[in-house]
């Protein structure tokens, strides 16, 4: 298939009347449709509890993509693509309703067999249906098969391991995407073209010309509606094992051989194999968790996260996380990776600033300090990246002052940049699993997190809540940087319109 090919498929949504697939999958689907990324030959079955029509279904879809997009353009055309089967994931019978629906719209749209079966749902289910659709028939087709899981992939080591079991006796590896929707993101697939595609980049990306790299992951929101779920997740779990180590591990892979999906991930775990192991005494040392308090955002005073609804209140759970990851291998090695990301802090914004060495010598105003040359990658809400250097003041004197060259993709260049989900679903079509988690990267990442996540919870965390919402978090994360002789980068004063 060539790359701008359109895509002949079965999808399989479970849990579409989901938020999940209303607020992103619809809407990513329309878009594929209107830019011929799918075939005229398609069709979409979703399924949940909900006793609905085929109508139904097409209408409620119609207003996911009204409302996201605002526009009707071809809309009655895309929405007779979807069929709907009312559906209980633990009932045979159901599959079998579902594969006879399948085998009909396989002959009415010639799809050749090809099935893709995304799992929009709580993820306790993952396995079972996994199992039906192997034990019912669903995955006996001539073309590919294609099994699609949200995050997150087990709660741990020991539980992703048994869901990985089960789900591999239905569908090989290759067979298997795991979504990361921070790797469908414009800005996150772009480091490895700021690195691999620019002389002056590649030759300075290690040790001797890097002094640390902070990556910060920023949510204004508090846990909103998802409060059952983080209580039992946390900070470290939801962002860090997933968002935050990928990101780590694109900034840190070495140049892969060639860019094809086994190669890239080869490197990838390489540098989840180099991680430095964070247990027992040292997780003080290396890593501060928080959770936030009552507060202002936006003017509003909003409640600390004990008070948030479903919350219990004396909850330990981490809103914050701040860490020093090291990486022990030749090109890193003493170089720290700061990451820090959290619930109601000063901005919705997510960043990535790499600081470079000083000039050993400064041969300019001795009295002035230099500022480091910064490359930040912006990755959300904008896209671009600033490159921070140092030239010359306006006049007689010698002194320095510092410049910003900006390339914003929120421009001209940014009107057509794909929604996370919209290039992740047409990857998947595409049977292109490089920006999709391998089962080896979810293992590595939930062995170094759990042996942190161990020793919190054995901790009586008696000093939260430790921030105020609408702050960038507890003092102790600032300190984490300082007593390295660094600092966090107001990451406000980094954005692309301050540039």
């Amino acid at each position: 298939m060539s790359p701008n090919e359109a895509s002949t498929s079965l999808i399989m949504i479970f849990g579409a009347t989901g938020d999940l697939a209303k607020r992103k999958l619809y809407p990513s689907l329309y878009h594929l449709f209107r830019k011929g990324k799918l075939a005229k030959q398609f069709a979409i079955i979703g399924t949940a509890r909900s006793p609905w029509t085929h109508e139904q279904f097409r209408e409620n879809v119609k207003d996911s993509v009204l409302t996201s997009i605002g526009t009707n353009d071809q809309i009655d055309d895309f929405v007779s693509h979807f069929y709907y089967q009312p559906h209980d994931v633990t009932d045979t019978n159901s599959y079998i309703k579902l594969r006879e629906l399948a085998a009909e719209l396989d002959s009415k749209y010639s799809l050749n067999g090809n099935r893709i079966f995304y799992l929009a749902m709580a993820p306790e289910f993952f396995g079972t249906i996994a199992d039906h659709l192997k034990a019912d028939g669903l995955t006996d087709t001539l073309g590919f098969k294609r099994l699609v899981i949200e995050k997150p992939f087990g709660h741990d080591l020991e539980s992703a391991e048994s869901l990985n079991a089960q789900i591999r006796k239905s569908f090989a590896e290759e067979e298997i995407y795991r979504i990361d929707h921070y790797l469908g993101k414009a800005m996150v697939q772009n480091i490895e073209v700021i690195r691999f595609a620019n002389a002056f980049f590649e030759p300075l990306w290690n040790n001797r010309y890097i002094s640390n790299i902070q990556i910060t992951s920023s949510e204004k929101l508090g846990v909103e509606e998802r409060a059952r779920y983080y209580e039992k997740s946390g900070a470290l779990r939801d962002m860090v094992q997933n968002h935050m180590l990928q990101m780590v591990a694109l900034l840190a892979m070495e140049p892969p051989i060639r860019l094809t999906t086994d190669e890239i991930r080869s490197e990838k775990v390489k540098v989840f194999r180099a991680l430095r192991p964070i247990e027992g005494e040292e997780v003080d040392e290396y890593f501060v968790r928080g959770q936030y308090g009552q507060g202002t955002i936006n003017a509003d005073e909003v409640v600390s996260y004990r008070d948030e609804l479903n919350v219990n209140p004396q909850s330990n759970t981490e809103t914050f996380v701040a860490g020093k990851v090291m990486i022990d291998n030749f090109r890193w090695a003493g170089v720290p990776f700061y990451i820090r990301t959290g619930k109601r802090m000063t901005t919705k914004s997510t960043k990535i600033v790499i600081q470079f060495k000083d000039i050993p010598m400064n041969l300019y105003n001795r009295n002035e300090q230099l500022n480091p040359n910064l490359l930040v990658i912006h990755i959300q809400p904008e896209e671009g990246i600033t490159l921070h250097l140092n030239a010359k003041k306006s006049g007689q004197n010698m002194q320095t002052n510092p410049v910003k060259l900006n390339f914003s993709n929120d421009g001209t260049n940014g009107i057509n940049t794909p929604e996370a989900y919209e290039k992740l679903l047409y990857d998947c079509l595409q049977g292109d699993a490089t920006n999709f988690t391998h089962w080896d990267e979810v293992a590595l990442s939930w062995r170094f997190v759990d042996k942190i996540s161990e020793v919190w919870e054995h901790q009586t965390q008696s000093q939260f809540p430790n921030y105020s919402a609408g702050t960038m978090g507890p003092k102790e994360a600032e300190q984490l940087v300082q007593k390295d002789g660094y600092f966090w980068w107001n990451i406000t004063d980094l954005d692309v319109e301050n540039c």
